[in-house]
């Protein structure tokens, strides 16, 4: 072997971004795509701390990001994973995620704006900035509206402070891609574009498994069934909203179950009395019947 040749698989098992991404792994079903575009950028970071170590010296790359997707896919997961993968690989110092709306940013009067804006900065400093919802952040309909201000702090401090810190913009596709057309400062400055597609019906079954595995319950058959159709119901209903729908149905399932054990309580009731969900405690949602609340919180 060269003297000079560098054992990359060292490198990369000494970093622990295998464990990181195994983690990910861990945390969340399917999302492919997502995964491997966190590995590419795990990767880059890897070679370019070689290129440093043998005097191959180049600005650092642009890590910004806009993630991309409907509510319940994984995004805060990833941004949190993210900010781990940074730390690892020495390109943050603290590997913290911050994560804030635009009324964390935004101001409501002159001069309001600015201080809100640097101290969510100061925050994420040596770590990731996770702006959910972010094109809300861009008011072109509101004269007196003091977002751009806040664009602005935020485009000077991703250009100053682009080896320490990172942001990551965060919401739906459609209204992203107006967000980044209608700012082109902000479209400059972020390099990476990830989408987080839906789950399916088969990942969603996965999701809730994951979910009652750590909630400590379990499904009889019956509930099992039950559970595959009451997903693929719940997927055409209002408001839809990927995991995070999967496991407000599950709290609604507990609720369900308390009820049933109380109004049939005997004088003792067993650990799997307590661990076990019932085909009737799903039956009993209002999807099965096609009805539909106003809110997917009321939605029985």
């Amino acid at each position: 072997m060269d003297a000079d040749a560098i054992d990359l698989n060292s490198i990369y098992q000494d970093s622990d971004i295998e464990s990181a991404i195994a983690l990910l792994d861990e945390e969340l079903v399917g999302l492919a795509p997502v995964k491997s575009r966190v590995s590419e950028i795990a990767s880059l970071l890897v070679v370019e701390k070689l290129r440093n170590q043998v005097g191959l010296q180049a600005q650092p790359p642009s890590l910004h990001m806009s993630f991309t997707g409907n509510p319940g896919t994984g995004k805060t997961t990833v941004a949190l994973r993210m900010a781990d993968i940074l730390k690892k690989l020495d390109y943050v110092r603290k590997g913290h995620l911050v994560a804030c709306t635009r009324d964390d940013l935004v101001g409501e009067f002159i001069g309001h704006t600015a201080p809100k804006t640097r101290e969510m900065i100061k925050k994420a400093m040596g770590g990731v900035l996770f702006i959910d919802e972010a094109y809300f952040l861009y008011r072109p309909e509101n004269e007196r509206d003091y977002g751009k201000e806040a664009i602005e702090i935020l485009l000077q401090a991703m250009e100053d402070h682009r080896d320490d810190f990172v942001v990551i913009l965060a919401g739906y596709e459609k209204e992203m891609d107006k967000f980044f057309g209608a700012n082109p400062g902000m479209a400059s400055r972020v390099a990476h574009h990830i989408d987080f597609p839906d789950y399916d019906d088969k990942e969603l079954v996965q999701i809730a498994d994951r979910m009652l595995v750590t909630m400590q319950y379990q499904l009889t058959d019956g509930a099992k069934e039950a559970l595959s159709e009451y997903i693929s119901l719940r997927r055409q209903r209002p408001n839809f909203s990927n995991a995070r729908s999967i496991r407000n149905a599950l709290d609604r399932c507990r609720l369900r179950q308390a009820k049933r054990l109380f109004d049939g309580r005997k004088e003792s009731i067993t650990r799997d009395d307590l661990a076990m969900i019932k085909e009737e405690d799903l039956r009993a949602s209002r999807v099965f019947s096609g009805g539909v609340d106003q809110n997917e919180g009321n939605q029985k």
